[in-house]
């Protein structure tokens, strides 16, 4: 047996939503063997980096932060370090991180927690075991959850992605999409509710494709399900375009849970870029859901991401992405310029853009889509919105922040005892990442 009760442990987390979920499944495991959470490094005894490669910046920030724990090895040569996630299940990772950081005692990749408890025992024996490979996501399914985030959770509801866009390198390391039985998403949902959670997030790479590997529920019937359990606000990420059916379009707006909010990525606005991106649909489908949604739900929330200076996209393809964000009118949106992921096939794509185009382009889409959301802000001063209080402002510990139906975030000043409510505002100023508003009723 593991002795570790009454111990601590610290888990740093690099990266997308599913990081963070699967961060909590380790925490989950981790107090069933009696410990308890700590926020240093410092006083630690197992210290866990759940580690990301969709960009080189996440790698090189994780790379640091494992660098970082040897000095806590050393003070106590018993403290167990492991790495996990993502770049682990990438090729050569577990040579790197021995040529790197010999004191690093597990290494495992993706859909691995399950061997989590085994792991750390044999690192107890004091043996160093690393194991990059992708594991069966199967085996995640029933696994304990610490969820330690109210008012919000996020719930799993597909591991995996089978759709290779040329850019990503999700699929090499997460394996193919496994939908999660419908039964435990449900009882982790109901089980929130009893806890007093206002609000979950269902997760995956591409929910639309949720039950088409099992022939079982679709996402559409699953939504409607959990729109029964009691949960206040149900949302959802991410959506792929190719995959959003008029189906699931009108269960949303018919679902009196479900936020009215889609997160749909474009990646860009031009045919040809999105041809060579393998994103298997058009500019003139992805116009055609906008068009719809908003037709059965004229408030609904668009959300979007875009990458700019793929490979031999000329300035022509830009505009065309530029002429879609004033097309849309999104309410914002997460862009990033292209960056290469080693063993992908846009990695090995001719026609690279200098990084200098590629920032100059990132530079002017940011000033297009910011100027669309502070008219969105503006739009909205003098409505009345019902706010979900998540936390106190970055800015005062007097200010708290929340978000609308929406999800854009609404700031307003409050007491501390109003986090985790619903709370009726009106909003009253306009800023360029948020909404200033007051409290009503």
């Amino acid at each position: 047996m593991i002795t570790l009760e009454g111990k601590k442990y610290y888990i740093h987390t690099f990266g997308c939503q599913m990081n963070v979920r699967e961060s909590e499944t380790a925490a989950g495991i981790l107090q069933s063997l009696g410990m308890q959470a700590t926020q240093t490094m410092e006083d630690a005894h197992v210290i866990l980096f759940n580690t990301c490669c969709i960009r080189d910046l996440a790698e090189r920030k994780a790379w640091g932060a494992i660098g970082a724990s040897r000095t806590r090895k050393q003070e106590d040569p018993q403290t167990i370090i492991g790495v996990f996630g993502c770049m682990m299940a990438q090729e050569g990772a577990n040579q790197e991180v021995k040529k790197r950081f010999p004191f690093v005692d597990i290494v495992f990749g993706t859909n691995s927690l399950h061997e989590l408890k085994p792991l750390l025992e044999q690192a107890r024996r004091g043996m160093r075991v690393r194991k990059g490979q992708v594991g069966d996501a199967q085996e995640e399914f029933a696994l304990p959850v610490f969820h330690n985030s109210k008012p919000s959770a996020f719930v799993n509801i597909i591991h995996g992605c089978n759709n290779f866009c040329s850019y990503c390198i999700v699929p090499y390391v997460r394996g193919r999409e496994k939908s999660r039985p419908m039964t435990y998403i449900v009882q982790e949902v109901e089980e929130l509710v009893a806890q007093g959670y206002q609000e979950v997030t269902l997760l995956g790479q591409n929910v639309n494709s949720y039950g088409k590997d099992t022939g079982d529920a679709s996402f559409a019937e699953l939504l409607r399900r959990l729109d029964q359990t009691g949960m206040p606000r149900i949302r959802f990420m991410t959506s792929h375009p190719k995959d959003l059916t008029e189906e699931l379009i009108d269960t949303i707006a018919d679902c009196k849970s479900v936020c009215k909010q889609i997160h749909l990525p474009v990646q860009s606005g031009s045919n040809a870029v999105l041809k060579a991106m393998n994103r298997k649909y058009t500019r003139e489908h992805y116009l055609h859901l906008i068009e719809r949604i908003r037709y059965r739900m004229p408030e609904c929330g668009i959300t979007t991401d875009f990458i700019v200076g793929f490979p031999s996209e000329t300035e022509a393809d830009f505009q065309q992405t530029l002429d879609l964000v004033r097309q849309v009118r999104f309410d914002t949106a997460f862009m990033f310029a292209f960056s290469p992921r080693k063993g992908t096939p846009a990695a090995r794509m001719e026609g690279a853009l200098s990084a200098e185009e590629k920032q100059r382009r990132l530079a002017e889409l940011i000033a297009v889509q910011r100027e669309i959301t502070m008219d969105v802000h503006k739009s909205l001063v003098g409505r009345e919105e019902m706010v979900l209080i998540e936390h106190t402002s970055r800015r005062s510990d007097k200010q708290l922040t929340g978000k609308d139906e929406r999800g854009r975030t609404v700031n307003l000043n409050g007491d501390l005892s109003l986090i985790g409510q619903m709370v009726p505002v009106r909003i009253v100023r306009a800023n360029a990442n948020s909404v200033f508003a007051e409290r009503i009723g």
